[in-house]
């Protein structure tokens, strides 16, 4: 009989993060440990101490099966079904964005300014796994939601998430191209949108494992700022008279989307930075507000 090769955790990892290498991967040693832990329940400082452990049948087996997956660049975070967003882990599918670590700077300063006002209404459009509008319910106890997607399965993955965090009771989830199926006469506290920001003759260009996520959730149009119009033309109707409107922006866009929020009439607008030193993030607001007086304080 033939003896089987013995696969322990450092043999399978090396092996790995060639295959990976070979493959184009970013990170090959990385995605390697991650996909392991996710088959063996472990956390990564237990892949070095148990290195001599053989892997199982069946370990191998499912182990192989993510390896392959990612080496068509499929994202991590749909091979797991989960990425991590401020304190949770949040479902996440093909029919989602892949939240990234930037957007919870956008989460904490909305949940500091929202703080000082009390019990807020918030309207997340474009809401995805709706990382932001869950992550503020569970931040600000007293607030309310409505989450706005026009893909009914992103919906579906928000709602799962709301309820597995414990806030689905407050919060409303539309399908809708942004506004248009709100009710009539309604109006916000903040209005908050990490909207498709991609220009479109860029996504060609962008890594592999971003091209499969929801092109919906990318294309932002001609110049990447559609939806930065039509999100700020639409506050007149929308924002309540000494509300915030919170955006996500992309790179060298924060300028110009600051520029059309004070076309809009919100003409005090201050900008803050992600993790890289980038402009990553613009609030909005009208003179004499609360938000006014303290929009540079809780963008520091």
């Amino acid at each position: 009989m033939e003896n089987k090769p013995l696969w322990t955790i450092t043999g399978v990892l090396e092996w790995t993060k060639q295959y990976f290498a070979n493959k184009g991967i970013e990170n090959p040693r990385l995605d390697a440990e991650i996909l392991l832990c996710a088959v063996l329940k472990c956390e990564r400082i237990t892949l070095y101490v148990h290195f001599d452990q053989p892997l199982s049948e069946e370990e191998l087996t499912e182990y192989r099966g993510y390896v392959a997956r990612r080496a068509q660049q499929e994202p991590l975070a749909y091979i797991l079904g989960e990425k991590a967003f401020m304190k949770h882990s949040f479902k996440v599918n093909p029919a989602v964005l892949v939240p990234r670590p930037e957007t919870e700077l956008l989460v904490e300063s909305v949940a500091k300014a929202a703080a000082g006002v009390g019990a807020a209404s918030l309207l997340d459009l474009g809401t995805g796994s709706g990382a932001i509008i869950v992550s503020l319910l569970e931040l600000l106890p007293e607030a309310v939601g409505t989450a706005v997607d026009i893909s009914a399965a992103a919906l579906a993955v928000a709602g799962e998430n709301a309820e597995a965090i414990g806030v689905s009771s407050r919060l409303t989830l539309v399908e809708s191209d942004l506004f248009a199926g709100l009710p009539a006469g309604q109006a916000f506290d903040i209005i908050v949108s990490n909207p498709p920001y991609i220009p479109a003759a860029d996504i060609a260009g962008l890594a592999a494992d971003v091209q499969r996520e929801p092109r919906g959730a990318l294309d932002g149009g001609s110049d990447g700022l559609d939806f930065y119009r039509r999100i700020a033309a639409g506050c007149g109707t929308w924002l309540k008279p000494d509300g915030l409107l919170a955006f996500e922006v992309g790179i060298g866009q924060a300028q110009q989307v600051a520029g059309l929020c004070r076309q809009a009439g919100l003409t005090v607008t201050a900008l803050r930075k992600d993790y890289a030193e980038i402009e990553r993030m613009v609030f909005a607001t009208r003179e004499g507000t609360y938000y006014a007086d303290h929009l540079l304080e809780f963008t520091r």
